[in-house]
């Protein structure tokens, strides 16, 4: 597939139809495709060999018991989760790895799609395996699988010790903690959720519960000093290598760096913090009053909120714009430093900024019909379905992928004549 720019940006469109699959197979599943939309692909039902995948009205070459879990990797593989004698496994290219499972689900991807992880169960016992490498110590529970940004390690939540039904003492002295790569952390907590990489891999950090009543930050199984009525999910500085995390005191919600105040206000809740790039500003969803959400950036709440749902915050290229997904009054709109869109959607998807940080366009829904709005203006078709837009790195163009009377098209638009 290449790397973006090495994709194509000058043919306007490319079509495939894809309704006579219904004619060739037993049934269809959910169709994806790939990042550069060169691809479309759809796990489909044989008559009697049982299940294959259709790629640009192509099948794998061998059949399956059963698939589930399709997707396409940053890369542009074609993977799932396919089972083969009552075993599963990953299929790559409709190559199946050589390990087989009792179970497997959950598939991680690493930022450049090189690394495929998945989690695992084999004979009662839970594992990760990273590129058809299973780790080789298994825990009686495992939950949070997690791939480490780089693709060369794995990570999770781990029981270490086991307990029966009413063994509450057991479990309040602890019996879970965090794994790489399968090695158990040496300390247990009462509670561990998700774990979290530094990004050069060196370092993982995750949510503890240490008592009944005390919750914290714990680094390489070193848990703050400092304790918390509840904490969320930590983050690394993407430079500083410093671990910044919502945590509430009696006083309320704020981020913590290290354990200490990195912001001073004090909210009903905060989590989901992102960094710009640079590392240089930081936001998170807040609520500064109960059953108002907003955004907040650097420690300033937005001066909009919302009462139902603030998510998925994106910061743009250049690190001086935020974009986030708003519900209010159970419609959807996108808001942009702290300015909603003109137009509400039933629904809408992740906001995406241009590259010059200077246009943010996402999926919409409107009356279970799917299209594309660019700062707030609706694209003129009305599709079956659509996948998110991707902009041109270098240039002035828009990917847009999208099922329309039945065929996919992959269209390249110009933000000039396009939008209206």
């Amino acid at each position: 597939m290449g790397t973006i720019n090495d994709w194509d940006w000058e043919t306007g469109e490319k079509r495939a139809p894809i309704g006579t699959w219904r004619d060739r197979f037993e049934w269809v599943e959910e169709p994806h495709v790939s990042p550069d939309g060169e691809n479309i692909a759809a796990i489909v039902r044989l008559e009697e060999e049982g299940f294959t995948v259709c790629i640009n009205g192509e099948t794998w070459e061998s059949p399956f018991e059963k698939i589930w879990n399709l997707r396409f990797s940053p890369d542009g593989r074609l993977c799932a989760l396919v089972s083969v004698d009552g075993e599963w496994t990953m299929a790559v290219d409709g190559i199946p790895w050589e390990n087989r499972f009792d179970y497997a689900w959950n598939p991680l991807f690493s930022k450049d799609g090189q690394s495929i992880a998945m989690a695992f169960q084999q004979g009662g016992e839970y594992g990760m395996a990273l590129n058809d490498i299973p780790w080789e110590n298994r825990f009686g529970n495992m939950t949070n699988p997690t791939l480490c940004p780089l693709g060369d390690q794995t990570a999770a939540t781990v029981q270490t010790i086991r307990l029966n039904e009413g063994e509450i003492f057991k479990f309040e002295e602890g019996a879970f903690t965090s794994a790489q790569n399968g090695n158990a952390w040496a300390i247990n907590f009462m509670n561990v959720w998700k774990s979290v990489f530094s990004p050069d891999g060196k370092q993982v950090a995750a949510e503890v519960r240490l008592n009944r009543y005390d919750y914290t930050i714990a680094v390489d199984g070193t848990p703050w000093p400092q304790t918390f009525k509840s904490v969320w999910e930590p983050v690394f500085h993407p430079t500083r290598k410093t671990v910044i995390a919502p945590a509430r005191q009696q006083s309320g919600w704020t981020l913590y760096e290290n354990g200490s105040p990195l912001w001073q206000s004090r909210f009903l809740q905060l989590w989901q913090q992102q960094f710009s790039q640079d590392g240089n500003n930081i936001a998170a969803v807040v609520a500064p009053k109960f059953g108002k959400w907003t955004v907040a950036v650097n420690d300033r709440p937005w001066p909009i909120t919302v009462g139902e749902l603030i998510t998925d915050v994106v910061f743009s290229p250049d690190g001086q714009h935020v974009a986030a997904i708003a519900k209010d009054k159970d419609k959807w709109t996108i808001v942009v430093d702290g300015k909603a869109w003109n137009r509400t959607f039933d629904r809408v998807w992740t906001p995406v900024f241009s590259p010059d940080s200077r246009h943010v366009a996402a999926k919409v829904e409107e009356q279970g019909r799917y299209t594309f709005a660019l700062d707030g203006s609706i694209w003129n078709r009305s599709c079956e379905a659509t996948w998110s837009p991707v902009f041109q790195p270098i240039g002035n163009n828009v990917l847009l992928r999208t099922i329309e009377n039945q065929q996919y098209v992959r269209r390249i638009v110009s933000m000039d004549t396009f939008w209206g």
